[in-house]
């Protein structure tokens, strides 16, 4: 160890000198990833070369070993796979010479990994997520509203322009977030976004390994993670693998023609991603979904390309890695090649065991969305696993949107409709890793839809207390609306009104108050986050139901029991305590968490206001 200690002390040294004396902007514009990490499950590491003519050159790569090099029918790319394992931490450097000639050098960084960061934890059902879009939340700082080397300069005027927030503003307001009782952010992606117009929403990335200049730096997120871990918070990163930016300069300049999906001319996805499943689909449906590009903007990335699958995964590990995160959630899931996504998935699972994933899979049936979960029965009749954890519950979102507007229940609408969709949870590997929210940055704003207090305070305490991960969006604790039909900038205003009380209007302040109280509340019960689900069919539009744990599960003498009353009715309504003898496990008691209100379960029947919510915690 001592010998390759001294070894690594000259070779940096070495590295120095040649890179002083040579330089490397002349040749080289891009080695992508520029560093790596001892210890990494990922060991054999793919580099890729970018520069004019580069392929004309011989390589060599000083203290480690080239498993493979590969020339493109483009002749300004080299990759090449390099062995990492049982190597120390420190630089080793990659040379290209014409004969004998170096020609240029790049420095590979080697770095010691953080302890037990394989085995990191992740978020889970005992998480709330808090979903912001950098450029709409909060400007930290207003001297990177615009950059020079960006196509598109701020206009806070536009409505679909760039408006100057940036990560600084997400890092200072960590400390609301805390405060609103969420715990893990997911921002939109904050990656180079160098679109012309219509960039602030990040999914077309012009940079896979560069923030964009107008959110700031690489360092100015890890220093976001950073702060946010110490106050107790998660963050995770937004993936995109199914497309990137047409102004990338892998697209501008293709290692391979097979690299995206090209068509003689513009095809869009036919957006019909339940064609991957489809037992009978024709290969050309199947082909429109999986190939077609998402947008003009966003050429489809092949991920049959080995050399491209290759590099999507380790740049996610790298992100990982680098900025220490607490897991992914990954954008239009389904409409990647389902085997190259499935591929990507595990690898990032096999060097992270522990991580979560979520995934966006926008269906509207139980069943074609629980084919993408992980360890799937439904997957597994075509021998299929895709490797991911969590998916988005979308036909709970479907359910929201409708019950609450429904008054009178019949036989399949009103509350029934909540009942009906936790009955297909059979279907899924794993239903309370599902995703549950009321929206998110793609749909109607809920308070638009449902502008009354009442509306919101049911759904939140059914996102809330039912099986899952809850995640809210950025505003709705104030009651921010926002219409679908206006435009995708009409549901992503500008946000931050500031932390403190006096900043907000009365009826904001009410919207917040019950955020806190219901979310701070929920992070200390154990029965919400891992509970089973015991639920009833609802009558006159009232919904209850019970998350409860086992004397054996909870360790205690007793089971832990939380009751859920959901009347939206626009009439009170009247509950027999009989029926719920089950649910109520014996307790005759009970205090309303959300105002304290005390029951008495050994009365016949109460009568339940119109448009209430009640979350009680029993006891004895």
């Amino acid at each position: 160890m001592e010998h390759k200690r001294e070894y690594m002390k000259w070779n940096s040294l070495l590295v120095a000198l040649s890179v002083l004396f040579i330089g490397r902007a002349q040749v080289l514009d891009h080695v992508e990833p520029a560093n790596w990490w001892v210890g990494m499950e990922h060991h054999q590491v793919q580099v890729l070369l970018h520069g004019t003519d580069i392929a004309k050159y011989n390589v060599d790569v000083l203290g480690l070993n080239i498993l493979e090099e590969i020339r493109t029918e483009n002749p300004n790319y080299i990759f090449l796979t390099l062995e990492t394992a049982n190597k120390v931490a420190g630089n080793y450097l990659i040379e290209l010479k014409d004969k004998k000639k170096v020609v240029a050098v790049h420095d590979f960084k080697l770095i010691d990994r953080k302890p037990q960061s394989k085995y990191r934890s992740s978020y889970s059902s005992a998480d709330v997520l808090y979903l912001l879009m950098p450029d709409r939340f909060a400007n930290g700082d207003p001297t990177n509203d615009s950059s020079a080397d960006m196509k598109e300069q701020s206009n806070p005027s536009l409505p679909g322009g760039r408006h100057g927030g940036d990560l600084k503003g997400v890092t200072d307001r960590l400390p609301y977030i805390k405060e609103l009782g969420a715990t893990t952010i997911w921002m939109t992606p904050f990656l180079e976004d160098n679109e012309p117009v219509y960039s602030y929403h990040g999914y077309a990335v012009s940079d896979l390994y560069k923030v964009d200049p107008r959110y700031g730096t690489n360092e100015s997120f890890k220093d976001l993670v950073s702060k946010a871990h110490a106050l107790g918070l998660k963050v995770i990163k937004d993936e995109v693998p199914n497309h990137w930016s047409s102004k990338h300069w892998m697209v501008q300049d293709l290692p391979t023609s097979t690299w995206i999906h090209q068509f003689d001319e513009f095809t869009r996805s036919s957006h019909r991603t339940f064609t991957q499943f489809d037992p009978h689909a024709s290969k050309a449906d199947l082909d429109a979904a999986a190939d077609g590009w998402f947008d003009t903007s966003m050429p489809d990335m092949n991920q049959k390309n080995p050399l491209l699958l290759t590099y999507l995964i380790q740049n996610t590990i790298w992100w990982i890695e680098y900025a220490d995160l607490d897991g992914l959630r990954v954008d239009t899931y389904s409409y990647n090649n389902k085997e190259a996504i499935a591929q990507w998935t595990k690898a990032i699972m096999d060097e992270y065991p522990n991580l979560n994933i979520v995934g966006e899979v926008w269906l509207h049936d139980q069943a074609q969305i629980a084919y993408w979960q992980k360890d799937s029965p439904i997957g597994a009749i075509q021998g299929f696993n895709s490797h991911m954890s969590s998916v988005m519950d979308f036909t709970l979102h479907d359910a929201m949107m409708q019950a609450l507007g429904e008054k009178n229940q019949g036989w399949s609408e009103g509350m029934v409709r909540f009942y009906e969709n936790f009955t297909q949870d059979y279907l899924y590997a794993n239903p309370q890793n599902l995703l549950v929210f009321m929206e998110n940055h793609d749909t109607q704003r809920f308070n638009e839809s449902y502008p009354d207090l009442a509306d919101y305070k049911m759904a939140l305490s059914l996102i809330a207390t039912t099986r899952g991960i809850p995640q809210i969006y950025y505003g709705s604790e104030i009651g921010m609306r926002g219409s679908k039909e206006v435009g995708d900038a009409d549901i992503r205003r500008d946000f931050f009104i500031g932390s403190k009380p006096e900043e907000r209007q009365s009826s904001q302040e009410e919207y917040y108050q019950f955020t806190k109280n219901l979310l701070n509340w929920r992070l200390h019960n154990s029965v919400i986050h891992k509970g089973e689900l015991l639920q009833y069919v609802p009558q006159n539009n009232v919904y209850v139901y019970f998350r409860y744990l086992t004397p054996e599960e909870n360790k205690t003498a007793e089971p832990q029991v939380v009751m859920v009353i959901l009347n939206n009715s626009d009439n009170e309504q009247k509950l027999a305590w009989s029926r719920f003898v089950e649910g109520l496990h014996g307790f005759e008691k009970g205090n309303d968490v959300l105002n304290n209100q005390s029951f008495d379960f050994e009365q016949e029947s109460m009568m339940i206001p119109s448009k209430t919510s009640y979350i009680i915690q029993l006891h004895h």
